[in-house]
């Protein structure tokens, strides 16, 4: 099998300077060996794979550091210019610009249109419609009543019959004398992922696909629209790596271009019309190199059917994640939807669409469609995101990302279309398998807060209540192949579960016994209050006591569920055992902590009645599990 470095033309523009005014020539070269040795130095012996070199979930290794030669060795990248084949530094050489989507979930096609026009004069360019209820040319008028759609992009999902919708559409058009080559926007018509969704076409795969051919036929003129949008979405929001999105999304493409060929349609006209709706998330370099190397091997792709025009271009539609957003401490939420807008924007999305912070446990409203829309304002307007063309250009570190999930993603798309192309890949059932594998291994990864989901499985607001705010908790769900998910929903679970117990019993309570070596004490009290708050449990924490007796006092008052002691892994042997036991004298149901991993005396101290030693080799979420078992939380 030919490496990708082949596969994909080289642009032939060499117009560079290799003449360039050396800054700072007055300071030595370093070599890499030279760093290298101050490393390992500084390491003292340990594993530099270990500690250094992050093993990513995509299945490449990102190593500490990366430098000239690195991008050196990306002899393809050399003469990249923005704008041409392979197109990975962006599809334009004059501007990063991208429309601002706003997604619009109202269905009364009335009330869609009062609140899209209320959106474009606040600064969307785009706005995305739920058609589940356009069904008649009144509805799609009352849809579209006073937009302008020779300005304003439009998107329509949700549709129960794309064909049908598209007549509608184009009625609408053809009656309001509205040019059709200047009309921007998409169908979310993809029946490949509705099948991975389903595990099952919406009818049948033939007739499914038939759709496309029909939808080619009426669209005919619009220059500008897109009648398939692949979906990468319903794979990340099931779990699937940044390697697997990619190149599932790839194969799907793949499909559609062979089977609308074998149509008899030439690829000239198809490639145009379809539009890639990519997931992003808070992974903010990875992100970027992703987008990046989307264009580059949807353009290797398309090479291979011999375009006769430069149509290779990929049009990418970004949209935030769902799979790392929060029910509990919901505002960090904006913090996430930043970075992913920002991904979006400088990896070179066309159009970006962030979801509103508080859609995980309502229906949005006013204002957190307003943040959602003005953090892409923001990023436009006062950061100028969309006048530099591909700022991550030349960085030894986004350049190698690209090249590394290039790699690994052409790999794996390779493979699907060894086993038969996406649609066999589906029906073999390997493609739900491989999604559930990187589901739960990123489960295991935030259950292990190896990846930190903040306010949920990392510094909680442990006084936060959330069970009286949820209004929508999801769709039904049971009847999908593919499950949509959020890696906080676990922790959410514990959650409602103390809330609910709350409510009759009081919030189960940890008190902090700490005692011995200040600066010991304070940090253990600090990851007890951090590990037990996940869960939501009420945290009392006094200053801290020279003796165990007036410690005793305060537990008997308190009367805990648990009782953490705090120490220095030396003093447990002088206080663990006593204050346990005379914990256990006057609150023999109370469960005995130690807060660490003193490997020496563990077995001692569980002899000594001790009951379980936290620390940060434990798995937090089975933890918190087995305490909610103990006391009775459900």
């Amino acid at each position: 099998m030919l490496s990708l470095q082949f596969i994909i033309k080289l642009s032939k523009n060499k117009n560079m300077s290799d003449s360039k005014e050396k800054l700072f020539s007055e300071f030595s070269p370093v070599s890499t060996q030279e760093w290298e040795d101050v490393i390992n130095k500084d390491l003292k012996g340990a594993d530099y794979n270990k500690k250094l070199v992050w093993k990513t979930m995509e299945g490449f290794d990102v190593k500490p550091y990366y430098r000239k030669e690195d991008l050196d060795a990306l002899g393809y990248l050399t003469h990249e210019l923005p704008g041409e084949y392979p197109y990975t530094r962006g599809n334009s050489a004059q501007n990063n610009e991208w429309n601002i989507v706003q997604e619009i979930e109202e269905a009364d096609p009335s009330q869609a249109n009062a609140i899209a026009l209320d959106a474009l004069l606040k600064g969307a360019e785009t706005v995305s419609f739920n058609c589940a209820n356009i069904t008649t040319d009144a509805d799609m008028n009352a849809l579209l009543h006073d937009i302008d759609i020779s300005i304003c992009g439009v998107h329509f999902r949700n549709a129960k019959n794309y064909v049908l919708l598209a007549e509608l559409f184009v009625r609408y058009v053809e009656a309001h004398k509205i040019d059709k080559a200047k009309i921007r926007g998409c169908f979310h018509f993809d029946p490949i992922a509705y099948l991975q969704l389903h595990g099952k076409p919406y009818q049948t795969v033939e007739e499914d696909m038939q759709q496309v051919t029909a939808l080619h036929k009426i669209m005919q003129g619009f220059a500008c629209f897109q009648y398939i949008t692949v979906n990468g979405m319903v794979l990340n929001n099931a779990g699937a790596t940044i390697v697997q999105e990619l190149a599932y999304v790839l194969s799907s493409g793949n499909t559609y271009l062979t089977y609308m060929t074998e149509q008899g349609i030439a690829v000239d006209e198809i490639l145009p019309c379809i539009s890639f709706e990519m997931s992003v998330s808070s992974n903010y370099f990875m992100e970027i190199a992703k987008l990046r190397s989307a264009r580059m091997l949807w353009a290797a792709v398309a090479n291979a059917y011999k375009p006769s025009k430069a149509v290779e271009k990929m049009n990418i539609f970004s949209h935030s994640s769902t799979w790392n957003k929060s029910i509990f401490d919901p505002y960090v939420n904006m913090l996430r939807i930043t970075t992913e807008g920002m991904s979006a924007a400088l990896g070179g999305a066309g159009s970006i669409a962030l979801t509103p912070f508080d859609t995980m446990y309502k229906p949005a409203d006013e204002f957190s469609y307003r943040i959602a829309r003005n953090t892409q304002i923001l990023l436009k307007e006062e950061s100028y995101f969309n006048r530099v063309v591909d700022p991550a250009a030349g960085s030894y570190y986004i350049e190698s990302l690209t090249d590394s999930i290039a790699e690994h993603a052409w790999d794996l798309f390779n493979q699907v279309e060894t086993a038969g192309g996406m649609i066999a890949y589906v029906n073999s059932g390997a493609l739900k398998s491989a999604i559930e594998q990187s589901c739960q291994k990123r489960n295991a990864d935030i259950a292990t807060r190896k990846t930190v989901i903040l306010g949920t499985n990392q510094y909680p607001n442990i006084k936060e209540s959330m069970s009286d705010k949820v209004v929508k908790t999801g769709k039904d769900t049971s009847d999908l192949s593919l499950k949509p998910y959020r890696g906080a929903m676990p922790f959410e679970e514990l959650r409602f579960a103390t809330e609910r117990w709350a409510k009759d019993h009081g919030r189960p309570k940890v008190f902090l016994f700490k005692i011995g070596n200040v600066a010991m004490r304070q940090a253990r009290a600090g990851f007890i209050t951090n590990f037990f708050g996940c869960a939501g449990y009420e945290i009392v924490e006094p200053a801290g006591y020279a003796d165990i007796a007036t410690g005793i006092n305060d537990v008997k008052e308190n009367q805990p569920h648990i009782v953490a002691i705090c120490s220095s892994d030396e003093e447990y042997a002088d206080y663990a055992a006593e204050i346990t036991r005379q914990v256990k004298q006057i609150l023999p149901q109370t469960q005995c902590i130690v807060a660490g991993n003193p490997v020496e005396q563990i077995e001692a101290l569980k002899a000594a009645g001790v009951d379980d030693f936290v620390h940060v080799r434990v798995n937090l979420l089975e933890t918190l599990r087995r305490y909610n078992q103990i006391l009775g939380i459900n």
